[in-house]
């Protein structure tokens, strides 16, 4: 076993471990319950972490993972002329999808 990476909530290390699984890469979560134990710990220790089963699989999930926390963010503007930020594929303002 091999420890990928610190996540910065138990929500995000759920859906990464997720994702990993999903691509065929056994992970797991480990630290699940231990943000209880911040203020007793150093928080930066207390830190939920991925830690990937088989070690031959560890660059295809690192690959992943930075995948995952770098998608591209596109800047679009509506027929409508509303400005779209982020990710978004349809427009907030009139629900016209991205062209």
């Amino acid at each position: 076993m091999r420890r990928l990476t610190q996540a910065p909530n138990i929500a995000i290390a759920a859906l990464w471990v997720e994702a990993l699984r999903q691509a065929g890469i056994e992970a797991s979560v480990q630290r699940y319950f231990l943000g209880a134990a911040a203020g007793e710990l150093p928080p930066d220790q207390c830190l939920p972490e991925i830690w990937v089963t088989d070690d031959r699989q560890e660059l295809a999930a690192r690959a992943l993972l930075h995948d995952l926390s770098h998608v591209p963010q596109r800047r679009w503007r509506c027929a409508c002329g509303e400005l779209v930020e982020g990710g978004f594929e349809q427009c907030w303002n009139c629900g016209r999808l991205m062209p």
